[in-house]
């Protein structure tokens, strides 16, 4: 019963590594299936465009880039415009 149970586990590891490195076939092909988060991208952002926004989530959480493209952007329209310095 024992050498059952050493050939069997042999087998397994067998079939994972075959399948690990890629002999197994290939796997689907990726596509973005993720919802936009919804914000205009032309003209400023509002009140009620920022309370609308809906991430799509991940594994361990929000999508980083989601989150940070937007977090650029409203940073970018709530700087004042850097006023041009003049060499006197």
């Amino acid at each position: 019963m024992t050498w059952f149970f050493a050939i069997l586990v042999v087998l397994v590891m067998g079939v994972i590594a075959v399948v690990a490195t890629g002999r197994g076939g290939s796997m689907a092909e990726v596509y973005d299936d993720r919802p936009d988060s919804r914000v205009q991208a032309d003209g400023p952002l509002t009140a009620l465009d920022l309370r609308r926004v809906r991430f799509s989530t991940a594994f361990r959480g929000y999508r980083m880039s989601e989150v940070d493209a937007l977090l650029d952007r409203i940073s970018a329209e709530l700087d004042p415009p850097a006023e041009p310095s003049v060499d006197r």
